[in-house]
């Protein structure tokens, strides 16, 4: 099968072409059977056509196919939203628009607040990655691949330090940081807003700093500034929890949503306090494919079956399975280059690293080569793409689980 159609400007992680998966398992053309700890990057947490999600897609198909919602509202559109003002754990009216995807609610954000504040501002993070769009890109922590080649961005935007445990910044250095970009570079007066993942995702799982969120928050109320939290990856029960926000005692003024949305169909949205998502004038939000009548029934149908019961049952499963393989590698030695752990509940990254803690991307790429021949597909993440990601769907089965980790045991002891 050729690819010379394809643009050459598309990264590929693993060179080989899949043609179906059941829940955390996929087949490629060839017949070969992979456990799959990749999800679409985040977007499965409910695997591969999961039952529900199929039959909510199948019914819906034979009603109404698609229409634009601001020519004329459709039932499923104005379900959806009411279920998710409900799913969201905020104590203030949730309203919302839906999008396609995460990187295009991210730029409707931004559209909100500007209209909303009067500010054009942003702050955001080192190691951030909100989207590949124009705009998404000035936010993003990054500059190689993204920035690169596309000249100036939109802007303007600043970045601070991203406080965690897992990179080493304390919270008094980010706030050192922040004090020094408002005595230096910008009035925080002419701020508009903050944009912050509560666990970075590409920037390598990293799980920020509880003190320094709140005190953000804190900061935010004080300075008339707007806190948009970004739970495109972390969200829909990733953590263990419905959002990653609620472990840091905050709430958001904005939330980012996408990837597991609605089952592995391409959906986004923004949400948030209802006077700013009222605040612009009509017609000044919408798109043509936004809130489509089939991703809307899959996202009703990947709602259902999210109770908290699931996501704390799913979560803890996966957490405990990964934090108990971890420390028996560590206790073993297993390999030279096995960092750090990072992230938090079943959103986790294992860091490849020097014995000096320099990155080691070199034997990332060589332990995705060995997974994959062994039947084990994985992600890559961190500034020098030496963090494993794991993201295998929350329902994956307890032996495909194991089975998984017991094939990263065996090729983490193969690094060299």
């Amino acid at each position: 099968m050729s690819r010379e159609t394809i643009s050459q400007s598309i990264s590929i992680v693993h060179p080989i072409s899949l043609s179906h998966g059941k829940n955390a398992e996929v087949w490629d053309t060839a017949g070969k059977r992979y456990i799959d700890f990749v999800g679409g990057i985040g977007v499965l947490n409910l695997g591969h056509c999961h039952p529900a999600v199929v039959e909510a897609i199948r019914q819906q198909a034979t009603q109404l196919t698609h229409y634009a919602f601001n020519a004329a509202p459709h039932r499923p559109y104005i379900e959806l939203m009411d279920r998710l003002s409900a799913f969201i754990p905020v104590d203030y009216p949730v309203s919302g628009m839906l999008t396609n995807s995460g990187a295009e609610a991210a730029e409707n954000a931004l559209k909100i607040v500007r209209g909303a504040t009067g500010r054009t501002a942003v702050i955001a993070f080192d190691g951030a990655f909100h989207g590949r769009t124009l705009a998404t890109l000035n936010l993003n922590g990054k500059v190689a691949p993204y920035k690169q080649k596309v000249g100036v961005l939109p802007g303007p935007v600043y970045h601070l330090p991203y406080p965690s445990a897992d990179n080493g910044v304390t919270c008094a250095e980010a706030l050192k940081a922040m004090d020094r970009l408002f005595s230096v570079e910008i009035d925080v007066d002419d701020v508009a807003c903050f944009i912050i993942e509560p666990v970075q995702g590409e920037g390598g799982f990293l799980a920020l700093d509880i003190a320094f969120a709140q005190a953000l928050r804190r900061f935010c109320d004080e300075k008339n500034i707007l806190l948009i939290v970004d739970e495109i990856q972390s969200g829909f029960g990733r953590t263990g929890q419905r959002f990653a926000f609620s472990r840091l005692g905050i709430t958001p003024d904005l939330i980012l949503l996408g990837k597991s949305i609605a089952g592995g169909v391409p959906l986004g949205a923004v949400v948030g306090r209802k006077a700013l998502l009222d605040n612009l004038p009509k017609g000044g939000l919408g798109g043509t494919y936004s809130g489509n009548p089939i991703a809307c029934a899959a996202a009703l149908a990947t709602l259902e079956v999210m109770t908290d019961a699931q996501l704390q049952a799913w979560g803890t499963r996966q957490e405990e399975a990964i934090l108990r393989r971890y420390e028996t590698w560590r206790a073993q030695r297993l390999s030279p280059y096995l960092g750090r752990l990072t992230g938090v509940g079943a959103m986790r990254g294992i860091e490849l690293a020097h014995a000096d803690g320099t990155p080691a991307p070199q034997q990332l790429s060589q332990l995705l080569s060995l997974a994959r021949d062994a039947g084990l597909l994985l992600m890559p993440s961190g500034k020098s793409r030496h963090i494993v990601r794991l993201l295998a769907p929350l329902t994956i089965e307890p032996v495909v689980l194991e089975k998984g980790l017991d094939i990263l045991q065996a090729c983490l002891k193969q690094l060299d």
